[in-house]
């Protein structure tokens, strides 16, 4: 049972074996645990011994029985907020889906109440192994449907140490023999019982098959819109925006800092009869800072505007510590603004953005085709001058690149910035011309 909950448990630091398990179980036996609520209050104390450990702790339990990863320097409500769990219980009890508003972190509550206080009311929490050496996946059919069972759950099975492999084969061989739509019972692929394959069942680290979900365990989910291809050569949109931030996210800058291991110093000093060695640790550290400079003057940008926002703010809220925007139209001419309305007190010399860190990466999105007029020298020099300041500059082009040697603005930009298309696979593609820039040629100054 949980066997492999300790190893979740020593991932962040945190004091987890066999004895942890046998405590859990006697709480258990005890009455103790009947909600994924009470899991989490008896495991907590079982396991944190200081305040500093209760963080580490809810990202175990989220990422053990929940599947909620919860990245470095991210807030719980952001690692919610993007799962699978939180975007199926959404699905069920809501018509819209929100990304962005408000209301998104009241919904994280009501999801967060109702995970831990109305889940099943869980007596038995059974082995999986168990179950499945008393099951013959190639059982034949022949139940009557007006007698499956509807009834509460008082169990939970954990399948979590069966390898996925081999559930999917066994679901295969079920399948092969089910003739009928199943209720309840830990045989068939169905709903609301403990088999590992269905939906809305108490089977942690089963297989979920269509359905919203039950205790938001499965390890799996078959017909899942996430397992369809997204070609990434196709422009920016909402139909492709998970796909490039998943790309951006390879900007991130990491700082090893090594610090000294005061327990394990001690420990292994004892061990070695007085002679204390010192031990260190390595500290990463996470820092990604950007700057955004978008077009949003013409008619020929205004498609790609929203999207374009709302990829880096979704960006800010996963990952980025800084993210700074300006606007432009067209090209710039001795500075941009820090508004979209781009209003005169807006306004920011070009010398002043240029005093910012030169490790800014930095993101310029517009069509880069205007009349060879209105790129005049001095906004050549404005965009070297950028350039030359930050190293990691790349520049996003919505238009599709056959199409760039038509346009003079496109090619004399291009020359000065790196140019790459405003699509999943462009971005990927400037980021890795980026990073390959931070590691062999970072700016100076």
């Amino acid at each position: 049972m949980f066997s492999s909950l300790p190893q979740y448990l020593k991932d962040n630091n945190l004091q987890g074996d066999v004895r942890t398990l046998l405590l859990l179980k006697k709480s258990m036996e005890r009455g103790l645990v009947n909600t994924i609520g009470d899991l989490y209050s008896v495991l907590k104390v079982l396991v944190t011994n200081e305040q500093k450990d209760i963080g580490p702790f809810t990202v175990a339990f989220y990422q053990y029985f929940l599947d909620i990863e919860i990245k470095p320097g991210e807030s719980l409500n952001s690692a919610i907020a993007r799962s699978e769990a939180f975007k199926a219980w959404q699905k069920k009890r809501f018509d819209d889906i929100l990304v962005d508003a408000p209301e998104i972190d009241d919904r994280i509550e009501q999801f967060l109440n109702e995970v831990h206080l109305t889940t099943y009311d869980i007596k038995n929490i059974l082995s999986g192994q168990d179950i499945l050496n008393k099951d013959n996946p190639d059982l034949e059919d022949t139940s009557d449907p007006s007698t499956q069972s509807n009834g509460e759950l008082n169990d939970m099975v954990d399948y979590s140490d069966i390898p996925l492999e081999e559930l999917l084969e066994r679901m295969k061989r079920v399948l092969a023999q089910q003739k009928e739509r199943h209720t309840g019972g830990n045989h068939w692929v169905g709903s609301g019982g403990t088999s590992p394959y269905g939906n809305n069942g108490a089977a942690a680290g089963g297989v979920r098959v269509g359905g919203s979900g039950g205790g938001k365990m499965a390890r799996k989910v078959m017909n899942d819109r996430n397992f369809f291809p997204v070609d990434k050569k196709v422009t920016l949109s909402d139909d492709n925006i998970d796909v490039a931030l998943s790309i951006l996210k390879g900007i991130e800058e990491e700082s090893v800092q090594q610090y000294l291991d005061i327990p394990t110093t001690i420990k292994e000093g004892v061990k070695s009869g007085g002679i204390f060695l010192p031990h260190q640790k390595d500290k990463v550290d996470q820092k990604v800072q950007v700057l955004l400079l978008i077009d949003n003057g013409g008619w020929s940008m205004s498609p790609y505007i929203k999207t374009v926002t709302k990829l880096f703010s979704k960006m800010k809220r996963r990952f980025t510590h800084d993210l700074k925007t300006y606007y432009y139209h067209n090209t710039i001419y001795g500075g941009a603004y820090s508004g979209p309305a781009r209003s005169s007190t807006e306004f920011e010399p070009i010398d002043k953005i240029c005093k910012l860190d030169k490790n800014y990466a930095v993101f310029i999105i517009g069509d880069a085709d205007m009349a060879s007029y209105e790129l005049s020298k001095d906004s050549i020099q404005n965009w070297q001058q950028l350039n030359d300041r930050f190293k990691r500059c790349i520049w996003l082009n919505p238009i599709d690149d056959r199409f760039w040697d038509t346009s003079y603005t496109i090619n004399v930009l291009q020359q000065i910035i790196s140019m790459f298309p405003l699509t999943p696979d462009g971005i990927e593609k400037g980021v890795l011309h980026m990073n390959r820039k931070r590691r062999f040629g970072k700016a100076q100054g």
